[in-house]
């Protein structure tokens, strides 16, 4: 089917997947053009008028294009909001500043030590580079005590902005993958009762089943 929406990169960087994800959740049809880093197709001309730091993921939509991944999320959800799941990202002033605030929490908090550790953990091997155990170790602990807070909040609401699943939840979902099933340390959240549970509540979702599979097609 034809469509306006296209997403440059690949499924396995977690930034893509993420707006894999939203795409997913407000069921809009995409079509997924492949960006080979390894050949420095990210680095062309061509990409840099879109996404003009040279990373994925880049986003079109008819004319209009984006970078960063967490932005492009946004728009969809504006511009679509009256597709797929409605309230993804709120549908009410006090319900948006939620969602806000944990994606704030989700992109200054947890994605710094939680990126750290997959790169170190799931993609360093896989690239045969040397892992740093002292990165590995001064991430972790920073990752511990921003999972303290998550079981706080998640022993109080079943979501993080509440009750219902929302852009915050969903942006988590690619660097947590990693770490509970590529690496050895998925006791950092299955070691947690409340986000244990909800954990394996966001995993579960159709959208991201459907995000995993693409991911499978690319190993």
């Amino acid at each position: 089917m034809a469509t306006s929406v296209k997403v440059y990169g690949t499924p396995l960087s977690t930034a893509v997947s993420r707006v894999l994800a939203c795409l997913h959740e407000k069921e809009l049809d995409y079509q997924l053009v492949p960006v080979n880093l390894a050949k420095g197709e990210h680095k062309t001309p061509d990409f840099l008028k879109i996404q003009p730091f040279g990373q994925i993921p880049a986003f079109q939509d008819e004319s209009i294009s984006l970078f960063e991944s967490r932005a492009i999320c946004r728009y969809i959800c504006e511009k679509y909001a009256d597709k797929g799941n409605k309230g993804l990202y709120g549908t009410n002033p006090l319900a948006k500043a939620s969602i806000d605030q944990w994606l704030e929490a989700e992109g200054q908090s947890f994605s710094p030590p939680s990126g750290a550790l997959v790169f170190q953990l799931a993609f360093a091997p896989r690239m045969k580079l040397q892992q740093d155990e002292g990165v590995i170790r001064q991430n972790e602990e920073k990752l511990k005590k921003v999972l303290d807070v998550y079981e706080k909040r998640l022993g109080e609401s079943r979501y993080l902005a509440g009750d219902d699943f929302s852009l915050a939840d969903l942006s988590h979902l690619s660097n947590t993958h990693y770490l509970v099933t590529a690496t050895d340390r998925a006791e950092l959240f299955t070691d947690r009762e409340n986000v244990r549970r909800w954990w394996d509540e966001i995993s579960s979702r159709d959208s991201w089943k459907k995000v995993v599979q693409e991911m499978q097609q690319y190993l």
